[in-house]
């Protein structure tokens, strides 16, 4: 009987969650850091990770552990995130691409909320910060640039690393977080769409000291590292890891494992932030009416395939956290193993919003996935590095196909660390036709222009 009795009491609790409703017009804390891969603690890729406050904001809501960016690029893929159209139709695949010039005012995610009603607000690197529109926005905080220098070696090469003898409030991002807290402290007769967009972990990994010694250089241990890697990747793939570049100088310098200590401590300063967001939010008068979203422009390579940074159509450079909260439709604590792309961030918000998504998006709402996190999902996740050159993620496989023809094709469910690379093997070439099918049907020049016509999709 007891039995019976908790049964009943599960469909009830289910049945009154499924028929829960985001509130009318609900605010939006729209949280975007650069350069955080798949190193946080909830996602358990990297057990030295610690960041205890994006993880508890994973239990918030849903977590997606497969979502991957548009391109492995800031500019590009802050573009596509914001436009909702993907660099294949953009034109825009690289940081000197200017983005204003190809992408209309009245296209971007902001000016849909602003055209709506909502008071638009944001701080910090959403766009990429060489090229700025505050047209879009009602209120937008420039950043300080007031970030102090280390003292003595600032790592090797260009990648850079070091600690600083400071407090947190001497950094640029503790002052964007601020303007977020003081957003969320005051009045607002609109509802708010409020960006905030934290730096760190991108280089340079200069941070107080303390989140270096959270990250003991005597405990720190390499990625998963295959010699040879490289030896079945073809050269198009090659020339973009550039293992004679920063790889080979890092080996030499005998400086690996202090990089990776850099890395992790700037992902720890940012995590230091988001927990005071996430404590200002919870105090304010907004918690229970708010959509949180949470991503970051992309991944990167700290070794793996002997490539650092993050101009690559791998996994470790195109998968990125993705995290949202939702009032009334998400659950605390829950986990979906779907693969989605960050063009579903747009359709998402709108459709979340009761705003009408344009039309010239592209991309699709993950509503149903938030309220079902096991729901069926069939649409991959793609990425694009530069003209021509893409990636297809779905659960199981990763397809890249260069602007060359050259391929690659990993088996992520066997070789997760893809070092098998199958394109040239016979009995996948079924699988590389599949996998090729679901690749963008066109390929604008890089700067060519779009006039907000509806692109063909390419699910």
């Amino acid at each position: 009987m007891r039995s019976l009795i908790l049964v009943l009491m599960v469909l009830l609790l289910n049945d009154t969650w499924a028929q829960a409703e985001v509130p009318k017009s609900p605010n939006v804390l729209f949280i975007a850091i650069d350069d955080l891969r798949d190193w946080v603690g909830y996602l358990g890729q990297n057990p030295q990770a610690k960041t205890p406050h994006i993880d508890r904001l994973a239990k918030m809501g849903l977590a997606l552990t497969r979502s991957y960016c548009a391109a492995p690029v800031c500019n590009p893929s802050r573009c596509a995130l914001m436009s909702g159209l993907r660099p294949s139709s953009s034109g825009v695949y690289d940081n000197n691409n200017d983005w204003r010039e190809l992408v209309a005012e009245d296209l971007t995610l902001t000016s849909t909320f602003r055209k709506a009603g909502y008071f638009v607000c944001g701080a910090g690197k959403i766009y990429h910060e060489r090229y700025t529109r505050p047209s879009e926005w009602d209120d937008y905080l420039p950043t300080p640039r007031s970030n102090p220098k280390p003292k003595g070696n600032d790592g090797v090469g260009g990648i850079r690393f070091a600690p600083l003898d400071c407090t947190d409030d001497e950094l640029d991002d503790w002052h964007i977080t601020n303007y977020a807290i003081e957003q969320l402290g005051k009045q607002h007769e609109k509802p708010f769409f409020l960006a905030c967009g934290l730096h760190k972990p991108h280089m340079a990994w200069n941070v107080p000291r303390k989140y270096y010694d959270m990250h003991p250089l005597e405990s720190i241990r390499l990625p998963p590292y295959m010699k040879n890697d490289l030896d079945d990747v073809p050269t198009s793939g090659i020339a973009m890891a550039k293992p004679d570049g920063d790889h080979k100088n890092i080996v030499e310098s005998g400086r690996w494992k202090e990089a990776i200590q850099g890395y992790l401590a700037a992902g720890s300063y940012t995590d230091m932030n988001v927990g005071r967001l996430l404590d200002a939010l919870n105090k304010s008068e907004y918690k229970d009416n708010t959509i949180i979203v949470f991503w970051s422009d992309h991944g990167w390579h700290l070794g793996e395939k002997d490539y650092w940074r993050k101009f690559a159509l791998w996994e470790n450079t195109t998968r990125a956290p993705l995290l949202w909260v939702v009032p009334g439709l998400t659950k605390p604590g829950t986990v979906s193993d779907r693969t989605v792309d960050f063009m579903t961030i747009f359709p998402t918000l709108t459709d979340l919003c009761g705003i009408p998504t344009p039309k010239h998006v592209e991309g699709n709402s993950i509503r149903a996935l938030l309220a079902d996190p096991k729901g069926q999902w069939n649409e991959p996740a793609i990425t694009t590095f530069r003209f021509k050159n893409h990636s297809v993620r779905t659960e199981g496989w990763r397809y890249i196909r260069y602007a060359n023809g050259d391929e690659e094709l990993y088996d992520e469910t066997a070789d997760p660390n893809e070092w098998k690379n199958l394109a040239q093997h016979a009995e996948y070439t079924q699988k590389k036709s599949e996998l090729g099918k679901l690749l963008p049907k066109e390929d604008t020049p890089e700067g060519g222009r779009v006039t907000g016509k509806k692109k063909k999709r390419n699910n």
